[in-house]
């Protein structure tokens, strides 16, 4: 990847936490989470399933806002396009309904349950179209079948008559994309676009997003716990663990050089083109509703000393633009 753009950040999350009310009290499903990003940059939010990397995702378009039991604190500073500041998280109502579709959308990782099984692709599209950008029926029915286009649909005024079931897995991923294109947001968030996909149509979809950020100079915060599927895509990568960020930085020194235990195990999963079997990581993640007082990778980290479990470790400033949350970072391999 070229180096992420030098210009002034799109988006920045300060100190995020967002926590969610069980049957046993509140959860903390992320915690003091910090990142920006920068209009046409694209931020990877990596980790295992469970690590906070969707929660981080869905609280950035404001997705948990209106739901009971949900508590988001801290500050997203974003930045509109005529160069004011608002923070996110104190939006509600109408001002929260124009910010999504038009300034941040969401590409699911399950195309089947984002489309309404019910209703054609095209006109999926133009409702959307209608609410977003006032356009009438007509418009909004020719804009649709362009946006089909766009996206690499093949003969797109016949697939928008066609419903959701009658269209292939990565062709509904494909007009799911579409519907996201449809307010012309600034920032794309694809939460694990290519889980359900093929290898080849992975390829595709990523190709996809990468030519349609690039045209369109969008920004993207691309969730996903394919470290070699990142190694493409990203311009920065956050290593997300037990709700946390252990590692942070540029995605081909973060990749080629990590400086935190738990990426340097997602990284020895990945199998080798030397032949070395893939390693897994031994144990589990803390059980989120007691996570451990200290490091929460001590208990599967080969590198664990002491003091790892002797309190809880700040995030270190680990080399120009990253930044690693372990005692021992210069020495992991």
């Amino acid at each position: 990847m070229n180096p992420s753009p030098a210009s002034a950040a799109l988006l920045e999350a300060d100190r995020l936490s967002v926590a969610f009310l069980g049957a046993k009290g509140w959860i903390t499903a992320v915690e003091d989470v910090s990142f920006s990003l920068a209009p046409g940059e694209t931020l990877a939010l990596v980790g295992e399933s469970g690590s906070g990397k969707s929660v981080t995702a869905m609280a950035v378009a404001r997705l948990h806002a209106e739901a009971p039991g949900t508590r988001s604190t801290g500050k997203l500073h974003w930045r509109d396009a005529d160069g004011a500041p608002r923070d996110l998280l104190a939006l509600k109502g109408a001002a929260l309904r124009r910010l999504r579709g038009r300034e941040i959308a969401v590409v699911f990782q399950d195309p089947g349950s984002a489309l309404d099984p019910l209703f054609t692709i095209g006109d999926q599209i133009a409702e959307t179209l209608r609410h977003l950008r006032a356009m009438n029926g007509r418009q909004a029915a020719a804009r649709a079948v362009e946006l089909l286009g766009l996206v690499g649909i093949p003969d797109p005024a016949r697939r928008a008559g066609e419903y959701p079931h009658q269209l292939s897995g990565g062709m509904r991923q494909r007009a799911v994309i579409a519907l996201a294109l449809a307010g012309e947001p600034r920032l794309l968030i694809a939460d694990e676009p290519t889980t359900a996909l093929d290898v080849t149509i992975q390829a595709q979809i990523v190709d996809l997003l990468q030519g349609l950020q690039a045209e369109q100079g969008m920004a993207m915060i691309f969730v996903s716990h394919d470290l070699g599927l990142v190694a493409g895509v990203a311009h920065r990568i956050c290593v997300l663990y037990a709700g946390q960020i252990v590692e942070q930085g540029p995605a081909g020194e973060v990749l080629s050089r990590p400086r935190h235990p738990y990426t340097r195990a997602l990284l020895d999963c990945i199998p080798s083109l030397e032949g070395a079997p893939p390693r897994g990581i031994p144990g589990l993640m803390p059980n989120p509703l007691a996570p451990p007082p200290h490091c929460r990778f001590a208990d599967r980290c080969a590198l664990a000393i002491a003091p790892c479990h002797a309190g809880p470790v700040p995030l270190f400033e680990a080399g120009e633009g990253r930044r690693s949350r372990c005692l021992r970072w210069e020495e992991v391999p």
